[in-house]
């Protein structure tokens, strides 16, 4: 009977979660909570959401170990001096702009490029090619998962081969934030561009050590990209 009907998907409770909290932060730092509001109370926020308590709470929680809320024993939840200096980036990841999280991994990636360059080894040149070779080989079956996966996959190596563990974890944790983007670029069929020429070109600087050519094709590769991303969200 659910012949070519669009099947529901089940959806995470932490998701949902993220979700509720990315909400909550988004009053307070536009300032439409200020600092000492009295939040609303657990069944306000069940009713507002639609969503049951241990959603609420979870919510709240991450807003108060990221120092957004603050509860008060008998009194309810208030807003704190909005700050994330104790927010986990993987969470400030989650709930950033996509252009700000673009922007950020341009900065990261130049340096990488360059010292990739510089530092790679025979290994390192191993593992970006298969990379490369199974991107390829995915857009052109039009699987995105896998093209994705080689995709992040190429970066992370590149990232490996700076010989920078501080830099490659940083890199690291805004995989899924990439993802996140790229995933809702790939599926648009307006998009017309994969850069895959770039990718190549990086490549080959690195295995040349051409720290510059590494350099400008990271730029060109991410200036496009983030071009396309802005395209695709003025549309939407």
């Amino acid at each position: 009977m659910n012949d070519g009907m669009v099947p529901f998907q089940a959806v995470k409770r932490k998701q949902i979660a993220d979700e509720v909290a990315e909400q909550l932060q988004r009053k307070i730092t536009a300032g439409e909570w200020s600092i000492g509001t009295r939040i609303p109370t657990e069944p306000e926020l069940m009713k507002l959401f639609g969503v049951g308590r241990s959603t609420v709470r979870e919510a709240v929680s991450v807003l108060v170990h990221a120092g957004l809320l603050e509860k008060k024993q008998g009194h309810g939840t208030f807003v704190c001096q909005p700050t994330t200096s104790q927010e986990p980036l993987d969470y400030r990841l989650s709930r950033a702009e996509i252009i700000e999280v673009y922007e950020v991994r341009s900065v990261l990636e130049l340096e990488i490029a360059r010292l990739a360059a510089l530092r790679r080894n025979d290994e390192d040149l191993r593992l970006m090619r298969e990379a490369l070779d199974r991107r390829a080989a995915t857009l052109a079956a039009g699987d995105m998962n896998g093209y994705l996966d080689a995709d992040i996959t190429f970066h992370l190596a590149v990232a490996g081969a700076t010989r920078n563990k501080v830099l490659t974890d940083v890199y690291r944790s805004f995989v899924e934030a990439i993802r996140k983007a790229l995933n809702n670029l790939v599926t648009d069929p307006a998009m017309p561009n994969h850069f895959t020429l770039q990718h190549e070109k990086i490549y080959e600087a690195i295995r040349d050590q051409d720290g510059k050519a590494a350099e400008l094709y990271s730029i060109q590769h991410l200036d496009g990209t983030k071009l396309e991303l802005q395209k695709l969200m003025a549309s939407s």
